[in-house]
């Protein structure tokens, strides 16, 4: 335990009386996530300006999203490798100096494939940064009330990055599309200035070899892109094209090459015996259909209120903003209520919100209100993600070990943005199925009523998830531990074989 750790773990109250240098790490990591957030949502409102500016189809268009989100989340489990292996002060630093580069490129572009190449960039430098920020506050709090107080503060500040970059992205984007992507710089870059003073110095552990599973990342994030990319296109191109069904093959090919090099790596990218822990695999795929549902609702509605409804981008923004202030304000205060409840009650609870919330959208049609159909809905979103975001990320590493706090970290972002990339995709091809080029509104709303069921469906089987974790309600504390292999119980892969034999002993 680091000394930061025990000086914040002392008393009883310690998760309420940190010292200045743990508040100060908590603001930067807090920076960091908040910059992903704000990223995200100001790009979401921008796109129906981009694909006007750069002449982008529906199917084209949700690259924007897509790229970032695979780059994002098919390097996540590298990243988290990266800084566990390399130093996660280092590894974060060095990454946020790449997702700083990638905006700027991101704002000077002029055409659609290379944004698309640029948003992928920017999602690979926070596929290193998410698991570094992440793993340096659950190794620097104490598991219990001060770990999950720091992670409800975290998680309201990505929260409360989504919220302005609604507005500020309504904002930016009537003065031009480009300022959604220069906007965060500025941010970056004193986030940048600021961190090596307050961020604890770590370093690689001793006599471990760094080596890193890259034919791994190569063969997940080939995988899901050809995946995303052929249900994307599958609408055009036809089901019955030999192009559909071998997309999907390959993709599946792909992703087995990927579980077989991660069963016979040395230095696997994933170990594999520690998705044996249930509540473990319950977050990942609970993390998917939450984030999986909401980027397909955001498309779609976005989609609506702009290029069927008419309303600015200002507008569209501050029509989803009461989501995520209810995320924003909601999110620090889930600590007392996951020792109260513990971290499954909440989970369904959000879960099913999510779902009442989508199923209400399914109402739309030419005549609307907003009080009446909308801000339910958003209302609904915010009380989902205000339980489920933070209470899973609790769920996913609680009870993991330290040295692989950054693996479990890794693979709940992962099981997010991957979701989220396939949700997308899914929900593109059915719109563009039920559309085509039409732009008239009854075309446009027989393209989007299907997506929402769609949206729906996804958030019931968040439900479900939560459901099959019901017999094993527990607290935070008392969940169960991520299964670990025999002979490796608390010693880090490749410690040399002196000190192995000692913690075996």
């Amino acid at each position: 335990m680091s000394a930061s750790t025990s000086s914040a773990s002392t008393s009883p109250d310690a998760g309420l009386h940190w010292d200045a240098r743990l508040w100060g790490a908590l603001v930067v990591l807090c920076g960091v996530l908040f910059l992903d957030g704000l990223d995200v949502s100001m790009v979401g409102v921008a796109l129906p300006s981009i694909g006007s500016d750069l002449d982008l189809s529906t199917s084209s268009l949700q690259w924007v999203v897509s790229g970032y989100v695979l780059g994002y989340g098919g390097l996540l489990l590298l990243g988290g490798r990266f800084a566990d292996l390399l130093g996660r002060r280092r590894v974060l630093l060095s990454a946020l100096a790449v997702f700083t580069v990638a905006s700027i490129l991101g704002g000077m572009v002029d055409d659609g494939t290379l944004l698309i190449a640029t948003r992928f960039f920017k999602g690979a430098a926070a596929a290193f940064t998410a698991p570094a920020s992440l793993s340096i506050i659950t190794t620097t709090f104490e598991e219990g009330p001060a770990r999950n107080r720091a992670l409800s503060i975290y998680t309201a500040c990505g929260a409360s990055g989504f919220s302005l970059g609604l507005v500020f992205g309504g904002l930016m984007t009537e003065l031009g599309w480009r300022w959604s992507f220069l906007l965060p710089v500025p941010v970056a870059i004193a986030l940048l200035i600021v961190a090596p003073r307050v961020l604890p110095k770590d370093a690689p552990i001793a006599g471990v070899r760094r080596r890193f599973d890259l034919a791994g990342a190569v063969t997940l994030t080939a995988g899901m892109l050809l995946l995303v990319r052929t249900v994307v296109e599958a609408p055009d191109a036809g089901w019955d094209d030999p192009a559909t069904p071998g997309g999907l093959i390959l993709s599946a090919l792909l992703l087995a090459a990927f579980v077989a090099i991660e069963r016979r790596s040395a230095h696997p990218l994933v170990r594999l015996g520690i998705l044996r822990s249930a509540p473990l695999v319950r977050a990942n795929l609970g993390m998917a259909s939450v984030f999986g549902a909401y980027v397909g609702f955001q498309f779609v509605g976005t989609l609506y209120l702009q290029s069927l409804l008419g309303w600015s981008p200002l507008e569209t923004a501050l029509a989803f903003l009461p989501g995520g202030l209810i995320v924003a304000f909601g999110s620090p205060r889930l600590g007392p209520l996951v020792d109260r409840f513990g971290t499954g009650r909440l989970i369904l609870v959000g879960s099913l919100a999510f779902v009442v919330g989508y199923g209400l959208f399914l109402r739309i049609g030419d005549s609307f209100s907003y009080v009446g159909l909308f801000l339910p809905t958003m209302l609904l979103i915010g009380i989902g993600f205000a339980l489920c975001f933070p209470a899973l990320n609790m769920q996913a590493t609680a009870g993991v070990a330290d040295h692989e706090q950054g693996l479990a970290s890794g693979l709940v972002n992962t099981s997010f943005q991957v979701g989220g990339a396939l949700g997308l995709a899914i929900v593109t091809a059915v719109v563009s199925a039920n559309t085509g080029t039409a732009t008239d509104a009854a075309s446009m709303l027989d393209g989007f009523r299907p997506a929402i069921a769609v949206v729906t469906g996804v958030a019931a089987l968040g439900v479900a998830v939560a459901l099959a974790g019901s017999p094993r309600f527990s607290r935070v504390g008392r969940l169960e531990p991520a299964v670990v292999e025999p002979g490796t119980e608390a010693v880090p892969e490749g410690l040399p074989e002196e000190v192995a034999g000692r913690e075996a002993a």
